[in-house]
């Protein structure tokens, strides 16, 4: 099981290069990305954007653009679909949010005839490594699903149970999130919360094992879990952290890399091929981080056609 980006990055480079389309490409931080995933082996570039843009901020920080295919589309709207269209066609085995709103992105991304959609529901998983901590933290949903219900919750598990699974965690502990660790009729997320853990009890959600409603607190923190007498597998040993709404994924995303300094990446999960999302104001190594997971995401996916084929 991996439990350092270092290691990611490891079996990145045995399992790729893959290609990825990169949607509005114009950035540093991209670019940065692109060339080191370039340069370890991990990923080539399909860059999509404002040429003049491109070249400009390669010339400024000496970066060799001439390694990547350059599609010029100023309009950002035209650049994610044509991204999408060159991986539909199989240019490309990953997608990439560079400096464009997720929005934008992601309807190119569901859009009839050229897009990504299957019949899964689409959700973000943040991948945090955590100095203090002996394993990945897998954060969701906190850029995807604004208030999940119930039936979506169980499909947001499913996803972060498939990207755990890409970096080796056969069978995740799967905290559900909570204010509190005690259904309340005021807070839907603890009694949704209390039916996943029966579907998971039931074998109706498998591959993990589920608890809750845990706080943070005692989800992460066996100190945390023993002081408020809680018992289970899961309690201050979970990996999956299920949020209840997307304002508290998304906080936790941000209090991770602003006030913790960690490590993090950022994957969507759910459409054909792996989505690379993260925040525009994220640094190169966290989108280097996201395009490692891309390619284990993307490895699976194509072990799983061949399968398939045979």
């Amino acid at each position: 099981m991996i439990k350092k980006f270092e290691d990611i990055i490891k079996v990145a480079q045995v399992k790729g290069p893959k290609t990825i389309a990169v949607a509005v490409a114009q950035d540093l931080d991209v670019l940065l990305a692109i060339k080191n995933a370039k340069e370890l082996g991990i990923a080539d570039g399909l860059l999509i954007g404002n040429e003049k843009e491109i070249r400009q901020i390669a010339q400024d920080h000496h970066i060799d653009i001439d390694a990547f295919t350059i599609y010029g589309e100023n309009d950002h709207t035209e650049a994610c679909r044509l991204a999408v269209q060159l991986v539909s066609i199989g240019e490309a085995q990953i997608l990439m949010k560079g400096m464009v709103d997720t929005a934008l992105i992601l309807k190119a991304a569901l859009e009839d005839g050229i897009g990504l959609r299957t019949d899964k529901v689409l959700s973000h998983v943040a991948v945090a490594d955590i100095d203090g901590y002996d394993r990945l933290f897998y954060i969701t949903d906190g850029a995807m699903n604004i208030a999940p219900d119930l039936k979506t919750k169980k499909q947001i598990i499913e996803n972060g149970v498939q990207v755990a699974n890409a970096l080796g965690n056969h069978n995740p502990k799967v905290a559900c999130i909570c204010a509190i660790e005690k259904e309340n009729s005021k807070m839907q997320a603890t009694f949704d919360a209390a039916e996943l853990v029966k579907m998971n009890e039931s074998g109706e959600l498998n591959g993990c094992i589920v608890a809750g409603p845990l706080a943070l607190d005692n989800a992460i923190s066996i100190e945390a879990a023993k002081h408020k007498g809680i018992k289970s597998l899961v309690a201050g040993y979970a990996e999956i952290l299920v949020m209840p709404s997307i304002e508290a994924g998304n906080v936790l995303y941000k209090s991770i890399v602003f006030f913790a300094q960690s490590k993090i990446a950022g994957i969507i999960v759910g459409a054909k091929v792996p989505i690379v999302l993260t925040s525009r104001a994220d640094s190169d190594s966290t989108k280097l981080n996201s395009i490692a997971i891309g390619v284990l995401m993307a490895s699976i996916d194509e072990e799983d056609f061949n399968e398939k084929k045979l």
